[in-house]
């Protein structure tokens, strides 16, 4: 008898399995460089503000651009269907989670107002900041050329999960080749998780990729769906497609880390996976200039059927400008990214994102907590033991 035919499971890793190994060479953190390309528009710093209404409004998005980033606003949220969404924040906060769940699905049921969508953009670019907005497949062949008219000059298109081959029941789903034929603006296109698919969507011609299927704090795709691939083993298999591109077409397309991003720790680990930016929620909902006054929530959360994100807390605990940059007398790795990226390539000896990326990593399960036992539960519970006594 023939032996049954098994699937074979490979080991995939997050941020917590793994660990950057210091360089043969070292240099000042100050010599390094960290700017992001997207198309045209070049960023100094490699870091993205999620599409998220409780993140991005577009005071929040203006400065980032300030800072040297990119905010990127939803143009299917609650700030293109109320002309003052922000009662709609304040009662998304006031209630416990599974009412605000409901909150968002009854709020999302007011339809999108075309002259908001333009009036965003216009807002978005204010003082001369780039305009990014997000839309869904199913909504970009509406939205995408008034944004456009509008003044934008950055499309993201963003699903749960994006294939470059897609079957549906319409004469004719969203075509990327096609929607880069009608729009003159830069379109980054997610998410993707694999070498296959993330090499297909390049193929389109799309200026940057979102790597990252569910591991963002407010969302649920994970836990609903089941499906899903840990962000540094994603960000790799990601960066292997880019590296294959490149050598078929010449044409280097940047990978974009989306989502469960916490700690400058984690940042890192997203560039030496292979990353060239990344994008995250959590860090900036914490900040006093976010609109979700410490709340956020999955861009899922307010699906009629099936959601598949959900709001979370994070609190309200710093700025904008300690985050990214400092000075910061915290020591949990939430403030001062930037530094922290700059600092960990000096160690590497990279001068630039595209140097750090060859970093050594090494599967390191324990690397958070060897040796930490006073800064686990279990010490701080001897400490106070032996203060006590």
């Amino acid at each position: 008898m023939n032996a049954p035919r098994l699937k074979q499971l490979r080991h995939a890793y997050g941020f917590d399995d793994v660990a950057i190994v210091p360089g043969e060479v070292t240099i000042n953190p100050e010599l390094v460089e960290i700017g992001l390309d997207i198309g045209p528009h070049h960023f100094a710093l490699p870091f993205i503000a999620s599409a998220m209404d409780a993140v991005v409004d577009p005071a929040f998005a203006r400065l980032m651009h300030g800072a040297g980033g990119l905010g990127v606003l939803n143009l299917e949220g609650i700030w293109t269907r109320y002309d003052e969404p922000r009662p709609i924040l304040d009662e998304v906060a006031s209630v416990n989670r599974d009412e605000a769940t409901a909150i968002l699905q009854s709020a999302f049921q007011r339809p999108i107002r075309d002259d908001l969508v333009a009036r965003r953009v216009a807002e978005l670019k204010e003082g001369g900041a780039v305009a990014a907005v997000s839309v869904t497949p199913k909504s970009t062949k509406r939205y995408a050329p008034i944004a456009q008219e509008a003044g934008a000059d950055v499309l993201v298109v963003q699903s749960t999960v994006t294939t470059a081959r897609h079957e549906s029941t319409s004469i004719e789903g969203l075509r990327f080749e096609k929607l880069l034929e009608q729009v003159r603006i830069p379109v980054v296109v997610g998410n993707t998780v694999g070498f296959t698919a993330t090499r297909e969507v390049m193929r389109s011609g799309v200026a940057a990729v979102l790597v990252g299927v569910g591991p963002g704090a407010g969302c649920t795709s994970r836990e609903v769906l089941g499906i899903g691939v840990p962000q540094v083993t994603a960000t790799i298999d990601c960066a292997a497609a880019r590296e294959a591109h490149l050598a078929e077409t010449g044409n280097y397309v940047p990978i974009i880390t989306d989502g469960g991003i916490r700690t400058g720790g984690d940042v890192c680990k997203c560039f030496a996976a292979g990353a060239d930016g990344v994008m995250m929620g959590s860090p900036f909902a914490a900040t006093t200039e976010a609109p979700g006054r410490g709340y956020h929530w999955g861009m899922a959360t307010s699906h009629a059927d099936l959601p598949r994100g959900t709001r979370v807390f994070v609190g309200v605990k710093t700025t904008l400008q300690k985050t990214l940059f400092g000075p910061t007398s915290r020591t949990d790795g939430t403030e001062n990214l930037a530094g922290a990226l700059k600092t960990a390539m000096g160690m590497c000896g990279a001068h630039t994102i595209r140097e750090f990326q060859e970093a050594e990593m090494v599967i390191a399960p324990s690397i958070k907590t060897e040796g930490k036992i006073y800064q686990t539960t279990e010490g701080a519970i001897h400490q106070f033991a032996q203060a006590e006594s």
